[in-house]
Parts: structure tokens; C-alpha cells; sequence
């Protein structure tokens, strides 16, 4: 037995658990969804092949998984649907430090900052080639 078949239990709930967060992310702003979907493909090609399959044929899921594996490339519909989430977010966070003045702005200011590298990187990803070419 190797060590990928000792661990399958904990790539199986990686992968369910990553899913789960993942598409709670679709209905709360602020919360990726796409990285997290991308971790349970991750996770369920070591846990769950039934996962992976279904994650795979999911007309939503699986060309974005597909793309990543491929060309580690992030749709451009993917890139513009986490920056308007993070900016929307980054608003909220500065809305409310202006609301309850405090002393605590690095509160405010690392969520935001964290935000800007993940969106520079995110941008930097190249996007996948056209299906049609």
C-alpha cells in the first residue's frame, strides 16, 4: 500500500471540502471560487476519481479546470468575475472603516493588500487558447 493509498480518506475530504467552499464562494462576495474548485480537482484525481469525473463534465467546472491543467491559464471570464468580487469587497471593507473610525486600519488595509497581489497575479495568468484555432 503506498502513501497515496493511505492518505486517499484525506485527498477525498480535501477535495469535498474544497468543492464545498468553493461553491458557498458563488453565493458570498469575497470568497474565491474558482481556486477552491481548482484544489478539489486537485485533490479528488488523488481522492475520488468520481469527483474528478463529475468536476470535469460540469459544463461550468470543467473547461476552467481543463484550461488550468493544460495551459495554467485562467478563462478571462474567471479573472473579471474575481476582480469585481474583490473590489466589491475592498468597498465593503473601506465603507466600513470610514463608517467605525478605529485605530485598527491594517484590518482594512492587509485584506485589501492580499486582494491586490492575488488580483496582479491572477491578471498575470495567461488565459486559454481559443477552442476555435
Amino acid at each position: 500500500m503506498g502513501n497515496r493509498d493511505r492518505f486517499r480518506w484525506a485527498w477525498w475530504l480535501l477535495a469535498y471540502a474544497s468543492l464545498g467552499v468553493g461553491i458557498v464562494g458563488i453565493f458570498l462576495p469575497g470568497l474565491p471560487t474558482t481556486v477552491f474548485i481548482l484544489v478539489a480537482a486537485w485533490a479528488a484525481a488523488r481522492g475520488s476519481k468520481r469527483l474528478e469525473r463529475r468536476l470535469l463534465e460540469d459544463p461550468r467546472f470543467g473547461p476552467v479546470i481543463l484550461a488550468w491543467r493544460q495551459h495554467r491559464a485562467v478563462p478571462r471570464r474567471a479573472k473579471w468575475a474575481a476582480t469585481w468580487a474583490m473590489l466589491a469587497c475592498a468597498a465593503i471593507l473601506l465603507g466600513v472603516m470610514l463608517a467605525v473610525p478605529s485605530h485598527r486600519g491594517w484590518m482594512v488595509v492587509l485584506p485589501i493588500c492580499c486582494m491586490a497581489v492575488v488580483g496582479t497575479w491572477l491578471w498575470l495568468r495567461p488565459e486559454p487558447p481559443d477552442p476555435a484555432s
